[in-house]
């Protein structure tokens, strides 16, 4: 018997949101800056003024939201805490395989779990890794034009590991390695919701999974 289960709670289903809206503006936003696409005639300084604007306040925006994302790892239901994240055992391990071979029609069928199977997951840390590298390079760039110990502990350390070419060169990659996973995670999606008949896209807007009873 299939019943609704509460998987995603709100401040994952927030995270997840403000994560789309954050990265699709910042990535937007941070093209314009690497590489201004208005004509001279058009382009004003007031123009990349506003971009870069937009640009900062959505890094924070993406901060807050990475924040309360790591929260949720520690105080989240049994689908976002932290030991969801990390597929060390032989079991997860195998999963690993048997869904990338899924993913690429390798494999006819496989067995989903009702949250993260071990791939996503693994693509999951892997991104919020990208994510703390570009919000870390970010906030470095920024402190190049703030002074204080504030900004030198957001970022500006960061200078007396590396140089500025090569800071900007990570961050600018960090946009996509980002625009490749959101292109393969609506992929996944779409395949997993046809398949299972779950209702797991509109779960990341109302929570629900519709699961068999005895899978709970």
């Amino acid at each position: 018997m299939a019943k609704k289960l509460y998987v995603w709670e709100f401040p994952v289903r927030l995270s997840h949101w403000l994560n789309i809206i954050s990265i699709t503006i910042l990535i937007i936003t941070g093209y314009y800056i690497s590489d201004p696409f208005l004509h001279s005639v058009s382009e004003t300084p007031l123009t990349m003024a506003i971009i870069r604007y937009i640009h900062f306040i959505t890094a924070y925006i993406l901060l807050a939201s990475f924040i309360v994302r790591l929260y949720w790892l520690i105080y989240g239901n049994r689908f976002a805490r932290i030991r969801e994240f990390f597929p060390f055992s032989k079991e997860k391990r195998k999963e690993i395989v048997e869904f990338a071979k899924f993913y690429t029609f390798m494999r006819d069928e496989v067995h989903h779990p009702i949250g993260h199977n071990a791939l996503a997951a693994t693509a999951y840390i892997s991104v919020y890794c990208t994510i703390f590298l570009a919000i870390l390079t970010g906030f470095a760039l920024y402190s190049e034009s703030h002074s204080g110990f504030l900004w030198y502990l957001l970022g500006g350390w960061f200078f007396s590991i590396m140089s500025d070419g090569t800071i900007r060169l990570i961050h600018h990659s960090t946009m996509w390695i980002l625009m490749a996973f959101v292109i393969v995670h609506v992929y996944i999606t779409w395949v997993n919701d046809n398949i299972e008949g779950n209702g797991l896209i509109s779960s990341i807007f109302t929570g629900y999974k519709i699961i068999d009873e005895e899978r709970k």
